[in-house]
């Protein structure tokens, strides 16, 4: 597994339970994951939970987490990474969340883009693939900067605090 990926501004580190103090900064943060499947978190044994399950999804090779660091501060900045990795058919599903204080910088397709070429280039996936709620319209905005297509709506299609939610699937192939 590729625990290491770089851009220009970032460095893209497998996550690491000694990163839980910054990271439950930014997913305690509600405007944070109020996307996300998950509850703004109120206590940092939270984000060593999370940590700890997605290193052993990593070493079951099932997925994997990247803390996001910025290269000029060493700061996280965020996290992302490869939340499923279907072998049989080639492809996978990505994840990000990024630290209020850095929206709107480019970090997040940056981040993205070093996963693609991961995804397509190490990996040598086909398919790459992302869920997002449709009242999401800053993550949607990245993902067609990207070139994703949206492919269209999964109807009540997860669960996430408690509601059913729709979830537009976008996906950028290989060959795009």
């Amino acid at each position: 597994m590729i625990t290491d990926l770089y851009t220009e501004r970032l460095h893209l580190r497998k996550m690491k339970v000694s990163d839980s103090q910054t990271l439950f900064k930014i997913w305690s943060d509600p405007d944070v994951t109020k996307f996300m499947n998950i509850e703004n978190f109120n206590d940092e044994r939270q984000a060593i939970e999370i940590i700890t399950y997605l290193d052993q999804l990593a070493q079951d090779n099932k997925a994997i987490r990247y803390s996001i660091i910025e290269l000029d501060s060493n700061e996280i900045i965020g996290s992302c990474g490869f939340n499923s990795f279907d072998f049989d058919n080639d492809k996978t599903e990505i994840g990000y969340d990024i630290a209020k204080n850095y929206w709107g910088k480019g970090y997040a397709p940056e981040a993205i883009s070093a996963l693609l070429n991961c995804a397509f280039n190490s990996l040598n996936f086909n398919r790459v693939e992302a869920k997002v709620e449709p009242e999401n319209l800053n993550s949607i905005k990245v993902l067609l900067k990207l070139n994703f297509t949206l492919e269209g709506t999964l109807r009540k299609a997860e669960k996430s605090k408690g509601r059913y939610v729709d979830l537009k699937i976008f996906s950028k192939l290989k060959t795009d």
